[in-house]
């Protein structure tokens, strides 16, 4: 048994969601997939210092996750984000913090 197995789906699926979105590049791509709707891939490169190919590999990164999705049209890829998964993981989120949020705990750094 390796250690992840001792961890549940849930909490495995969070920590994988949290490193993805760990990444300011890929904010920044949420962010602009968010303001725009929808874009081509070759659209967001403009908008990021980076170059195609690293903005290629954070896309692969959102994509793999489920959080964008891309349609291919010609030889462009039409990217937009997935609004059921990032939901999906917002929900978890809330839940996860829930318990945290409400327990009564008193370590605040006294001054």
């Amino acid at each position: 048994m390796n250690k992840s197995e001792k961890f549940n789906t849930t909490q495995k699926e969070l920590a994988r969601f949290a490193r993805v979105i760990s990444h300011p590049a890929r904010l920044a791509i949420l962010k602009y997939l968010s303001e725009t709707k929808s874009c081509i891939s070759g659209d967001i490169s403009d908008q990021l210092p980076l170059s195609r190919s690293t903005v290629s590999q954070h896309l692969k990164e959102l994509r793999n996750i489920g959080l964008i999705h891309g349609e291919i049209d010609g030889l462009k890829v039409n990217y937009c984000l997935c609004a059921t998964e990032i939901k999906r993981f917002m929900e978890m989120f809330d839940v996860f913090f829930e318990s945290i949020r409400n327990a009564e705990f008193s370590c605040e750094k006294k001054v």
